[in-house]
């Protein structure tokens, strides 16, 4: 009879270990259906991650769930409007979808923006 029990509760822990729990999982996401509110939840998103204003095409994250942004040349005294990449390394930030919400993930520090109004879905 302990035998029985025993294999009945291996059996059965096995069965649970292979299931996930709750929402805490971060998929990888795209946005869905983009209107002015997500987009200005995005764009708040990343300007304060980033702590200034960032130009942010319409359709970014549509396609893909990474965001990549490359710094724009700085201007000087002896070239104001400078031309060509910045060659520092860019910044990247990723959507997920946890649960119900859309989450944009700060690459450098793992900071969390939770995008209100936005829809999105698993990549």
């Amino acid at each position: 009879m302990k035998a029985r029990n025993l294999i009945a509760a291996s059996l059965a822990l096995t069965t649970l270990g292979c299931q996930t729990f709750g929402s805490n999982v971060d998929t990888p996401a795209r946005i869905v259906n983009p209107d002015d509110a997500s987009r200005a939840a995005l764009q708040d998103a990343v300007n304060t991650a980033f702590g200034t204003n960032v130009t942010l095409a319409d359709d970014a994250l549509t396609d893909s769930s990474l965001l990549t942004i490359e710094r724009s040349p700085r201007p000087t005294i002896d070239n104001p409007n400078p031309q060509g990449r910045n060659m520092e390394m860019p910044f990247q930030l990723r959507l997920f979808i946890n649960g119900t919400d859309c989450v944009l993930v700060d690459q450098r520090n793992n900071a969390r923006y939770i995008l209100a109004n936005t829809s999105c879905e698993a990549e």
